[in-house]
């Protein structure tokens, strides 16, 4: 069994875990990235469309340009890349146990950093009643097949689900002579970004149903038709409602989760509302020396964002692993820092940090989403009855990830006080 060690292992070569690598092999850390994959890239491999790399690098690029800027960058360093290679096993001693065509294989780090992504939600995590034909499957496995392998998933597709895949996936099989007879979303407002609603629905003359829902799956062994029907405000399904759809897809867009199974293995505590690990402002886990970054940490809206968070998480790994490392050199105890829990609070679905390392040395943002939409609103971060900060009135949406940056002279009063710092969003009656 080959062993290796590593200042800093990444789990996952998708855009986070590149980032990550890079910064940290930056920061004059020994790297090494482990992909399960033949390539490096992830899920922008098969985002044909354009829209990505407008804010990080200032220029529209498809998600394979995107992803090809940072392969060729890992490509001009020293860091090790293990494709085709799985990782079974994470202990919390830093100890990767990975699998590949050579045989099993150790990588001992001074620090990890988990960037594994996310997966889709399938039809079991709804339990949509009806038969199981061939037709029925995910918005980012069709989305493979028509981009990458040239496989047409059927012909009359229905959609339920607004999210963003579904909506881009509306466009795309339109675009290839398919007929999208609708997209059907159980909430009362839609669950993607503004612009693919625009761009994917509205500039294709595609129906996005509102409150809607599939009620049953009809046909064997091959869909022959669905069941929708609308909800009331508690989402039981009104009856006199249902209608009967005969087509030959149905694409499931019902959210990502993410793939946080080794993160549990190695005893990471998870988020309940996001199942993504717990983590404070330098992206660091309950763990010592683990980090977390990208879709595997909370579901991100642009890939813009997943790099800038996977740069900070790269860095905080990179500076975590030669600290201890110099500290074991020297013969001296590493500092254990305090921390105060950052809370979700009114209308807010949850945060990332989830808590607080303290003193805090810099400014640090605060990530949250809403959990309904709010026309007018203004968010509030307090401690107890003392705000820290309350920001201008607004309006916000689920489907959009919002920051706000707390500064020194804001934080310097956490010192003072191990209360709870919440996060709440409370609205503005007009």
């Amino acid at each position: 069994m080959k062993q290796l060690d590593y200042d800093v292992v990444v789990i996952g070569g998708g855009p986070a875990g590149m980032a990550a690598a890079l910064k940290a092999n930056e920061k004059g850390a020994t790297v090494a990235i482990i992909e399960r994959n033949d390539e490096l890239g992830g899920i922008l491999n098969q985002c044909i469309h354009s829209g990505f790399g407008l804010s990080y690098f200032k220029q529209e690029l498809t998600g394979p340009e995107y992803a090809e800027l940072f392969i060729n960058r890992v490509k001009d360093s020293d860091i090790d890349v293990y494709l085709n290679t799985m990782v079974i096993d994470l202990a919390p001693d830093h100890r990767i146990t990975a699998v590949n065509q050579d045989g099993m294989l150790v990588l001992a780090a001074g620090a990890i950093v988990l960037a594994m992504g996310c997966r889709e939600r399938t039809r079991g995590a709804i339990k949509i009643p009806g038969s199981r034909p061939a037709g029925v499957l995910t918005a980012g496995l069709a989305q493979r097949y028509v981009n990458i392998e040239n496989r047409k998933p059927g012909e009359r597709i229905v959609i339920l689900g607004s999210g963003d895949i579904g909506l881009i996936m509306a466009r795309r099989l339109t675009l290839e002579g398919m007929q999208v007879l609708g997209v059907y979303e159980l909430m009362p407002y839609a669950n993607g970004l503004y612009r693919n609603i625009k761009n994917c629905l509205d500039d294709f003359d595609i129906p996005l149903h509102l409150s809607t829902t599939v009620t049953n799956i009809i046909g064997y062994p091959h869909l022959e038709a669905v069941e929708v029907a609308k909800v009331d405000e508690n989402f039981a399904v009104i009856d006199e409602t249902r209608e009967v759809i005969a087509c030959d897809t149905l694409l499931l867009s019902i959210g990502l989760i993410p793939e946080n199974e080794l993160s549990q293995n190695s005893g990471v505590r998870l988020n309940p509302r996001t199942n993504g690990p717990l983590v404070d402002q330098e992206l660091a886990t309950d763990q010592p020396g683990i980090f977390a970054c990208g879709n595997v940490l909370h579901v991100h809206d642009l890939v813009d964002n997943v790099t800038l968070e996977a740069e900070q998480a790269g860095t905080a790994a990179a500076v975590y692993a030669l600290e201890q490392k110099a500290a074991v050199s020297e013969n001296r105890p590493v500092e254990n820092k305090a921390t105060i829990t950052i809370s979700p609070g009114e209308n807010v679905g949850y945060t990332v940090p989830a808590r607080l390392t303290i003193p805090p040395q810099k400014p640090i943002r605060i990530l949250f989403r809403v959990r309904t939409p709010l026309d007018q609103a203004a968010v509030v971060i307090h401690t107890g009855t003392e705000i820290l900060y309350q920001g201008k009135v607004q309006a916000y949406k689920p489907s959009v990830m919002e920051a706000v940056a707390l500064h020194p002279e804001e934080l310097n009063r956490l010192n003072e006080s191990d209360e709870p710092i919440t996060v709440s969003v409370r609205e503005v009656k007009k």
